[in-house]
């Protein structure tokens, strides 16, 4: 295997093309290498205008049995995820795949064997434990700088009801906010604190077989939370700790620099307020130059697969208790 992680992405998905493809091409360590088509791609003309040295392999079983690719980023539907993170690791490839990676916490087990089997990195796609703000924050709170931890609560939302084809409208491919963006709140409160639920309740609100909507409450051995997602609503973000000595508040909690200045507001009991800013940094190109450092050589990795089962854990959990 080359120094640099020689990468090749599933498909020309959107995230691919957006985030992503740039990540690996900027990334120390990575090279952007292949993307395999399993057809036309309306996105393969920008991606190869933008890179001039990327491969076009037809077919994903192509793009696997290619010697000259050593990692693989899988940005396919949901439903997918589990099949083709296991065909890499059996090709013997380092596998990135995108949240979520499973649709149930059993099957991250079946990866957690195959990763291990195959002596391969395999993990799930969270760029955001890689940005700095979220270790910052991890550090306050085991710091004690708002006391004792009593309540967390998020909010993520887009609108996407005018594509009623996209594969989050679209039940047959896992589709939904909680899949899609309810998973950011759970895992930056589990990452942050270090402490998993212990009993959760939910809202639903159901559109064509998917959750347009859902309102969580969560209850950790110490503290509470609630946080709500949609996919109907006007854009927001926003995570909140609040203790007995004060709150912290991240207003740009999951898409950091796109969605606004990534900060944390510390607010004291006294009324004293603490902002701390934090300089542009790409948090996908962090999370490819940590993958290829752990590859390489079995660096810790902030979201390991038996992480990832936690908070698969959380949303299976969530849909059981709305289910009744």
């Amino acid at each position: 295997m080359t120094e640099a992680l020689r990468w090749g992405i599933l498909g020309a998905a959107k995230i691919a093309e957006t985030a992503v493809a740039p990540a690996i091409h900027m990334a120390e360590g990575a090279v952007l290498a292949a993307v395999a088509t399993s057809g036309s791609s309306a996105r393969l003309p920008a991606l190869l205008a933008r890179y001039p040295g990327l491969r076009v392999v037809q077919g994903y079983a192509a793009l696997l049995a290619d010697p000259g690719i050593d990692a693989v980023y899988i940005p396919l539907p949901n439903h997918l995820h589990v099949e083709w993170t296991e065909k890499c690791l059996a090709a013997g490839k380092h596998v990135l795949c995108e949240k979520p990676i499973a649709m149930r916490a059993d099957e991250v087990d079946r990866l957690i064997a195959a990763r291990d089997a195959s002596g391969r990195l395999a993990a799930e796609a969270f760029m955001v434990v890689h940005h700095p703000q979220w270790p910052r924050v991890r550090e306050m709170l085991a710091e004690g700088a708002i006391g004792r931890l009593v309540h967390v609560e998020g909010s993520f939302t887009y609108d996407n009801s005018a594509d009623p084809g996209n594969i989050r409208n679209r039940p047959e491919t896992g589709g939904g906010a909680l899949r899609d963006i309810g998973v950011y709140p759970a895992i930056t409160a589990r990452f942050a604190t270090g402490a998993e639920p212990e009993r959760l309740r939910a809202d639903i609100r159901w559109e064509n077989g998917v959750d347009a909507f859902a309102r969580v409450w969560a209850d950790f051995p110490c503290f509470t939370m609630d946080f709500y997602v949609s996919m109907r609503m006007a854009q927001r973000q926003e995570m909140l700790f609040h203790g007995t000595e004060g709150w912290l508040r991240l207003p740009a909690a999951f898409s950091a620099g796109v969605y606004g200045v990534p900060q944390i507001e510390l607010r004291r009991k006294d009324g004293t307020r603490v902002i701390e800013s934090f300089p542009h940094v790409d948090q996908y190109r962090l999370m490819i130059e940590a993958f290829g450092r752990a590859a390489r050589s079995g660096a810790p990795f902030a979201c390991p697969l038996e992480f990832s089962k936690g908070n698969q854990a959380m949303i299976d959990a969530i849909f059981a208790s709305a289910a009744g």
